[in-house]
């Protein structure tokens, strides 16, 4: 590990004994690595802002789901242990412990290392006691002009009780002295912050004598909160942030309509439970022993912190800064010639039958291009598309909309209950109707996860289908940052599969044999343990016998027990897990030749990929699905396989390339913890930068 990296208290370790590690305390290890990429000389110095700033958010995620899941099992009693053999009440606990650990570190990191080497490259900070007077001035002036006249400030007394604040506000605790103009002896009040006010606000250089400087919103509020206050004196004021239960309940049993189910519960996902309170470390006990009282929060779920309580919403530093010295080289993803806005997509799909992209190395113009001439061909009759997340303003979604006032019959099914990207669907589902686009919520109870385009097109010997599945989302923001495989084809085996797994999401009947596709949650999780039950055979008859796999997380106890058997008769596994990993690797009889990597860079790892040696005739599926209960079983997920030449590219590029890395991956050890490898004496090998470098010397050879 780099001398920078998190050391967990060793009561966080699990006992090496148990077969299976716990998934949240995964998660929080994995949040770890990103934070220590913040930490990382070697990442420019903007980008490991930038990396802080993800590892708060995803720590804001992690306790608005996951600990208040685990949360509510301990109020309710629940003390059955898990299969990491930890009851709800161990393991938060644990969480706890741990997450401490991960906030001071974040702090640390910010004060201790960050700033003052922003300093270093004259972008500066500005505290409160390094205030000129000219700057002094200016703040009042920005206060005044901008930012009190959007502020409203609440006393505390009978008439006016705690009010409920929502989920993650920057909110102020002010301690008054003096009595005020009705008489009314003052004690505290709160000030709540307006999202609308940025976090942090650029010094211009007349002012600050910088080219880069920056004020924290906290100093200007706490610098002229007596002006909200006449006559009277604010002894105190300290910045708190309560972090709320965000998770939707929508019971399938009650759901009559469940677009207006999802609309009913998102008002209220802002009021959830309270499970954390940060909290200025400067504000006195019995101040924050009152705020606890108020949400209901014992002492283990305070976090006090030195610096903004809002550490996410400092990510705008690094666009508002021109310093490409301090971010990552400028990235231009390739282009094939054969899918540019300029070549018949169907045509160049007619002579090669199927094509893989590699995102965001390779543009997703192609996917958006099959999308946009489909939209505009006259020859086409039919779009049939899922989607789970689109983004603002997403090209995909005007597309879908031409096509529609083009006369085409154009169906959509949408994920509405995509986590955080809820009130987005619903709004979209809206936009798309009106549109006149069929509109599909998919299945009450299972999530529409898999990622699926049809179009159907008249040709002279008559209907032709052009299918793209992919690993990712059909989120264009989020193509050129995570790493992803889309196949397009116009195989008719493959549109068949396709077109049924549409009519099982938009109609009614049974399940459906499905030639080539593998689906969830009907016969997915079946088929990856079968796979790894030929695997274990053939070693155990003495063949060669190897599995890598790659995905997000890997939670499903099934297929982690189907691993270890594997395991122990010989076969070969390589695991490459982005995030969450249960099964402990390496342990003597159990687990002796499987290895787990896990590889964090530049570009958010989002490919699943599952690899099967078959006795020499190999078998390689792409697929919407982490080997996971909820997508085996809970959402509606597809794998499908990618054979001959390309079979030969995706394992190239997304399995043997990953494991030779040696710069941008950690180990997972028996204890559980991380090891990040270093190349030593080898010559070193970060597999994004060198697939970028692949790819861009495939750009230079179609230019």
């Amino acid at each position: 590990m780099t001398p920078d990296a998190i050391t967990a208290p060793p009561s966080s370790h699990p006992d090496p004994r148990q077969r299976m590690f716990n998934r949240e305390l995964g998660l929080l290890r994995f949040n770890e690595r990103v934070l220590e990429l913040a930490a990382d000389d070697s990442v420019p110095l903007l980008e490991r802002m930038r990396y802080l700033c993800i590892s708060a958010s995803n720590l804001d995620e992690f306790f608005e789901v996951r600990v208040a899941g685990t949360r509510q099992k301990v109020q309710a009693g629940v003390e059955s242990a898990g299969v990491d053999g930890l009851s709800p009440s161990q393991e938060l606990a644990l969480i706890t412990e741990r997450a401490n650990v991960v906030v001071k570190r974040q702090y640390e990191l910010l004060n201790d290392a960050l700033i003052p080497r922003l300093q270093n490259e004259d972008i500066h900070f500005f505290r409160r006691s390094s205030w000129s007077k000219p700057m002094k001035k200016w703040v009042t002036q920005l206060f005044e002009r901008e930012i009190a006249p959007v502020l409203s400030p609440l006393g505390l007394d009978p008439s006016h009780p705690f009010p409920r604040l929502t989920n993650k506000s920057l909110t102020f605790i002010i301690e008054i002295e003096g009595n005020d103009a009705f008489g009314r002896e003052a004690s505290f009040a709160l000030l709540r912050v307006p999202r609308s006010l940025p976090r942090v606000i650029a010094v211009p250089k007349d002012v600050g004598g910088v080219e880069h400087g920056f004020i924290f919103l906290s100093s200007v509020i706490h610098a002229n909160v007596d002006e909200l206050f006449y006559g009277m004196k604010p002894k105190g004021t300290f910045q708190f942030k309560v972090t709320r239960n965000s998770d939707l309940y929508v019971s399938e049993e009650d759901v009559a309509n469940l677009k207006r189910a999802i609309e009913s519960e998102l008002l209220q996902r802002a009021f959830g439970q309270a499970v954390r309170l940060e909290i200025d470390d400067t504000c006195p006990p019995r101040i924050v022993r009152y705020l606890q009282k108020q949400f209901r929060l014992q002492d283990s779920e305070v976090y006090r912190v030195d610096g903004p309580v809002n550490l996410n919403r400092l990510i705008t530093i690094p666009d508002q800064i021109d310093r490409p010295d301090l971010k990552f080289p400028a990235f231009r993803p390739a282009i094939s010639s054969q899918l540019s806005d300029e070549s018949n997509i169907f045509e160049t799909l007619a002579t090669q039958s199927s094509l893989v992209v590699h995102h965001p190395y390779e543009s997703y113009l192609a996917v958006t291009e099959l999308l946009r001439q489909a939209s505009v061909d006259p020859e086409v009759l039919a779009i049939k598309q899922t989607l789970y997340r689109t983004g603002q303003d997403s090209i995909i979604v005007e597309h879908l909309m031409e096509a529609s006032r083009r006369g085409k019959d154009v169906t959509v099914v949408i994920e509405l209950l995509a986590r955080f990207d809820e009130e987005a669907n619903v709004s979209l589902a809206t936009q798309l109707q009106e549109a006149g686009i069929q509109v599909v919520y998919g299945v009450v109870g299972y999530k529409t996860h898999a990622k699926m385009l049809l179009v159907v097109r008249r040709e002279k010997n008559g209907l032709k289908r052009y299918t793209h599945v992919g690993t990712g989302n059909y989120h264009t923001t989020t193509a050129r940052t995570y790493t992803d495989i889309s196949l397009l084809t116009n195989n008719d085996h493959i549109a068949d599969d396709v077109n049924r797994v549409f009519q099982q999401l938009t109609g009614l009947g049974q399940v459906m044999s499905l030639d080539r596709l593998i689906q969830a949650p009907f016969t997915l999780h079946k088929f990856i343990i079968s796979q790894i039950a030929q695997e274990t055979e053939n070693a155990s008859n003495g063949k060669p016998a190897h599995i890598i796999a790659r995905m997000n997380s890997l939670v499903d106890p099934g297929v982690v027990n189907a691993l270890y058997n594997a395991s122990q008769t010989g076969v070969k596994i390589d695991l490459i897990v982005r995030g969450i990993c249960v099964l402990v690797p390496q342990v003597p009889g159990l687990s002796d030749n499987i290895r787990v990597i896990s590889v964090l860079g530049r570009f958010l790892e989002h490919s699943r990929v599952f690899y099967f040696h078959n006795e020499g005739k190999e078998s390689l599926y792409i697929s919407s699905a982490d080997w996971m209960p909820r997508n085996f079983f809970k959402r509606i997920e597809i794998a499908i396989p990618v054979k001959g030449m390309l079979l030969e590219r995706v394992k190239r590029e997304c399995l043997d390339m990953y494991l030779a890395d040696n710069c941008s991956s950690w180990d997972l050890l028996p204890s559980g913890e991380y090891a990040r490898r270093n190349p030593g004496e080898d010559e070193p090998f970060n597999v994004q930068k060198r697939l970028v470098q692949l790819h861009q010397a495939h750009n230079e050879q179609d230019d």
